[in-house]
């Protein structure tokens, strides 16, 4: 049978069966679909990536911290007789060590020879009395920094109360 330059090639809706039909309904509705698809696992996909940066940063701040607690407590452990204000010593080292951390929001703890001194001065008059007293060869000095960590993933903190604590003793030379 001869076709006429008018005639199309497809067959007349009428004259396709309700098989081809529907194949041809679904097909058209499917042309969205991995669009939607995409717009639906995009924002998890997200959510999750970000998490995963951000317990990376934290990971971070928590290996510089534990360096640098450790360079400030063998920085005591050298200074016996040389300093009259050992938690400035111990405190500097660690601020000098942590460039990426805010130095304002870490706090220091002490102990030289069974006394625990807080912050980051506790200045003596004389190497005889006070913490530098208290530094004695062969016994122990115990540097713990604490700092607060950041777990917040679009503006949602699920970890408010997050506390790097790094802690290390050193024998005092």
């Amino acid at each position: 049978m001869k076709r006429h330059c008018n005639e199309s090639a497809a067959a007349p809706v009428e004259a396709l069966s309700i098989g081809q039909r529907l194949r041809g309904f679904l097909r058209q509705r499917e042309d969205g679909s991995s669009l939607i698809e995409f717009a639906l696992c995009l924002p998890p996909l997200l959510i999750l990536v970000t998490g995963i940066f951000t317990f990376g940063i934290t990971i971070g701040n928590y290996v510089t911290l534990i360096n640098a607690t450790s360079v400030g407590a063998q920085q005591v452990a050298i200074s016996r007789s040389q300093t009259l204000n050992p938690c400035s010593t111990a405190s500097s080292a660690v601020i000098s060590a942590t460039p990426s951390l805010n130095s304002a929001n870490l706090t220091f703890s002490l102990v030289l020879n069974g006394v625990t001194y807080s912050g980051t001065s506790c200045n003596s008059n004389s190497y005889t009395t006070g913490s530098a007293a208290n530094m004695v060869q062969g016994k122990t000095a115990q540097l713990t920094v604490t700092y607060p960590c950041n777990l917040r993933i679009y503006r949602q903190n699920s970890f408010a109360n997050c506390t790097l604590t790094a802690n290390t003793a050193e024998i005092i030379q």
